[in-house]
This record gives structure tokens, sequence and C-alpha cells, in this order.
């Protein structure tokens, strides 16, 4: 076992690193009972493993073993005082339930992201007493969703992560009104069972106006009993003029953390630890293309995926030519800093007609027309619901939406300029 977990750890470890922390170390391996003992030759040994490399290891253990494993530590030299016997000092169960992938180990940092990322630790550890609720912030591609489930992940190693409600906004409403239809106070009951709370995507509180006053009573429970909360937007919840006073009075009692942007440094860091689990071979130019190129991690993913899938079925390295192939057919895809409000600008810059008319009521054939296009953008670039673009354009009926958006799509099968339009159109919206 120890030999198969070594050639594992290669992938992210170089040889001399593992002399020096995993070839040390005494395994001792039950599969059957799903439990793993670690030994460590000395008790300086065992302190330093723990500062400064278990996180990584246990990250990379669970990739390795799968879920559900106990794994405990013991020093070699300390046997118990009373019978002689080395008996494990720690146990833990490495599982990741919310994403094997959201570590604070693969979260790359740079100096711009100390504070956040040491406040995501400080409150994985403290559980509810410290920072409450603690409210991560940034833009599209930052590594919000990464932070919060890395938050998760690790009080999951000390709390069953069943006792763990995680969800974004939309799936909170879909819960009040889908699965307990519309009995809040059933639903409220169910989400006081959890013991920790975290909500990614809050911005999008926005579409649920309705919702704000049973958000204040959620978080009023959640802070008094001192159970922690977690949420995650785009922009900083001071900013929100939309929220309900009450509720943005409470929000303020935590810790806002505000991330930022991931730089050029950071970005050829992750392409580089991403090509090396792949066994991708990326030269140094390509690398650099990739991170210039495009500056959010989720696209940068898709991006090496395609790469990668290309080399598992040619069955052969990426030459310069096959490279630059892929990434001259692969379209952008759109940022969460767009919105419906800079396809609406531009799509009313480009017709000549005001913003509010595409909002509006008129009908007249040139305005209606524009007013699809519009919404048949919004749709396709930001995947929002029909409900919710009609509040966008207004306050329509879904029915609308849908019937505008599918018109679209049936018109720019046969009509050439339209189609053109359409890809002019989505460019604009994406450099605006």
């Amino acid at each position: 076992m120890k030999d198969s977990l070594r050639k594992h750890l290669l992938q992210t470890s170089s040889d001399d690193e593992l002399k020096r922390w995993f070839d040390p170390l005494y395994f001792d391996y039950s599969e059957e009972n799903k439990r793993l003992t670690v030994g460590f030759p000395h008790t300086f040994f065992a302190k330093w493993f723990e500062a400064e490399i278990q996180d990584k290891f246990e990250a990379q253990l669970n990739m390795f073993l799968g879920s559900g494993y106990l794994v405990s530590y013991r020093d070699v030299e300390k046997p118990d005082r009373a019978t002689g016997v080395q008996v494990a000092n720690v146990v833990k169960r490495i599982d990741f339930p919310f994403g094997q992938e959201f570590t604070f180990e693969t979260f790359l940092i740079n100096k711009k992201n100390y504070f956040p990322i040491a406040s995501a630790k400080e409150v994985a550890k403290q559980s509810g007493s410290l920072f409450n609720p603690f409210i991560i912030c940034g833009p599209g591609g930052s590594g919000k969703t990464h932070l919060l489930r890395s938050v998760a992940n690790e009080i999951s190693k000390k709390h069953d992560y069943s006792t763990v409600f995680m969800g974004s906004m939309d799936e909170l409403n879909s819960l009040y009104n889908i699965r307990f239809k519309g009995d809040r106070f059933k639903a409220r009951n169910y989400l006081f069972e959890y013991q920790f709370l975290f909500i990614d995507d809050f911005h999008k509180i926005r579409e649920h106006p309705h919702f704000q006053q049973e958000l204040v009573n959620i978080f009023n429970h959640f802070y008094d009993n001192k159970k922690q909360m977690v949420l995650a937007c785009r922009e900083k919840v001071t900013s929100y003029d939309f929220l309900d006073e009450a509720l943005q009075s409470r929000l303020g009692w935590g810790l806002i953390v505000t991330l930022k942007e991931p730089d050029l440094e950071i970005r050829v860091g992750y392409i580089q630890r991403q090509a090396k689990a792949k066994r991708l071979s990326l030269n140094k130019e390509q690398i650099l293309t990739l991170a210039q190129r495009f500056t959010d991690f989720r696209y940068l993913q898709g991006i090496l995926l395609k790469l990668f899938a290309f080399k598992e079925l040619v069955k052969q390295d990426l030459s310069q030519k096959d490279f630059e192939h892929i990434l001259a057919n692969t379209e952008e895809k759109t940022t969460d800093d767009l919105t419906p409000k800079k396809i609406l600008n531009v799509v009313s810059d480009h017709f000549s007609v005001h913003v509010k008319d595409l909002i509006g009521t008129k009908r007249h054939q040139h305005i209606a027309h524009a007013r699809q296009v519009a919404m048949f953008l919004c749709r396709q670039m930001l995947n929002t619901s029909y409900p919710s673009l009609g509040r966008a354009f207004g306050g329509k009926d879904h029915s609308t939406v849908l019937y505008s958006v599918k018109k679209i799509e049936q018109l720019q099968e046969d009509d050439f300029e339209l189609k053109q339009l359409l890809k002019t159109l989505k460019n604009k919206c994406r450099m605006s």
C-alpha cells in the first residue's frame, strides 16, 4: 500500500520531497476496516509533520483511498506506559464530503489573499465562537466557492458532515418552496437541525426579495445558538442597497473578507499544478499563453480538460499546432461579472433603443425584436431562469420570455445575418 501511495504522491511532490517527509513514515493499513495508522519516527518529526505536511497529506490520501477512512497518528518511539503497546494519539476521519478538490492545501494563495485564507482556517478551527457570520466576497473566479467548501470540508473532519447544510441561495429558496411546498415552519425547523450553515451565491438574494425576512429568522437561530454561518457572494454585502435593514445589520456582526482576482503568477501556478496532476506536457510558452488569456479558474479548468481529453483520445502529446487549434476553436465563456444590465446596454446601443423601452411594454416591431434578442442573449450567456429573466425585463411573465428565446433560436438557424449579429453582440457583451 505504501509503495502505491508513494507513486500517487509523485504527481504532486518530487522524489526528494517524499524522501524527506513520506519515506520515514510507518503504515498499518486495513482495507476491510477502512483504517490507516500512520507512525512517526520521533516526536519532533510528528510536530513538524502536523504543522507543515498533514493537510496536504490528508487531501492526497482522500484522493487515493476514497472517502470514509479513519486515520490515526502515533509516535513509534512512545509506547503506552501501562501496556507497552504503541497507541494512536490522534484519530481523524479522512473525508471530503463537499468535494475532495476543495481544500486549503489546493487553494493557491498570493499576498493579496493571506488574510481571507487565514481567517477561513480560523473559522474552520473555532466553529461558531469567533467570526459569525463569516462572509467571503469576491469577483467571479476568485475562489469563493473553493474557500467556502474548504471550510466545510475541514469542519467535517471533526463533526459529522450530516450536520452541515451546504447550498446556494437558489437551492435554499427551492427547499422552502418546492420540498416543503411553502411551509416556512417545517422548512425552518428542518434547517434548525443543522449545526452549520453554508450558503453560496448569496448575492442572488436580490432575486428572492420575499425571502429576506425568513433569512433574519434563520440568522437569529444560528447566531444565538453559536452555530457557524458561512456565506459567499460577489460584492461586499455592505454595498447591497436592496437588503432589508434588519438583515444587513446582522450580516455586519461577523467578519467580511474579500478575495482578490487571481494574478498572473497564481494562474501560472494553477495551470502547472493541474498539468502535473493530469500528466499533461505543456511548455513554458503554452502555460503563459493560457494564464494570460484566461483569468477564470473554472474556465481554465475546462480548457485544461479539453487539452487532456485530446491527449487521451489521440494517445499522443500535444504539438504546438494542436494546442493552437484547440484554443482557436474554443469560444470564450462569460465571466460572472456579466449581468442582464450590461447585456441590455449593449443591445440598446446596437439597436438605438432606450433600455426603458427594452424592459417596457411597447410592441413596435423594431423594439420587440431588440427585446427578444436581449432576452435570448441573457438566457444563453447567463443561463438565467425564465421567471428571473421576466423580472429583469420589467416583470414580464416567464412564458413571454420563453417564447422570445425560442423565436430567436429558430430564426438564427435560417438567418445567417442574425446568427452573425448574435455572435457580434456576444463579443461586445464580454468586452463591456
